[in-house]
């Protein structure tokens, strides 16, 4: 058994700014309320290896991981995975953005399986996934909007 998410929202923003923004790995930080550091360690073509460090859990553990990220701007896709697991067998990432009358739909695709030894299984682990993605979409939507509208200073909007 394996897990699967799919989470979409549609943001009231131009397809370039919500591309932009959410592919600013730097700032993070600034669109997600989870992470509190992203250190970049490699940038190689268009794949860039990162470290994630969240904020800590409520019984004070800091999470941290590796992943890999690639975008391709032309298909309007973006790739990722772990590459330090943690607990995860493989965590595979898929952002699809699409240009929608209200602006832009973005999609994240995630699929994932938990090791045998993990504190929680597949089905925890979708019910969280699915529960934190609307938190943080609902979070990006906000800021890339305020954006959109002129009302956010310009380091946030840098490529």
């Amino acid at each position: 058994m394996a897990g699967h998410t799919q989470n979409e929202i549609t943001i009231a923003a131009p397809l370039d700014l919500v591309w932009n923004m959410t592919n600013d790995l730097a700032n993070w930080p600034q669109l997600f309320s989870e992470y509190a550091s992203v250190e970049i360690l490699s940038r190689e073509g268009n794949r860039t290896t990162f470290r994630l460090t969240m904020h800590p859990d409520e019984n004070g553990t800091v999470w941290s991981w590796v992943s890999e990220r690639e975008p391709d701007r032309d298909k309007l896709s973006v790739r990722a995975r772990r590459v330090e697991t943690g607990p995860f067998d493989h965590m595979d990432i898929h952002w699809r953005y699409e240009e929608v009358p209200a602006g832009t739909r973005m999609v994240w695709t995630q699929d994932f399986a938990m090791k045998p030894e993990a504190p929680v299984d597949d089905d925890w682990m979708t019910d969280n996934i699915n529960r934190n993605s609307k938190v943080q979409m609902a979070l990006i939507r906000d800021k890339i909007e305020k954006a959109a509208a002129g009302h956010e200073p310009a380091s946030v909007l840098a490529d």
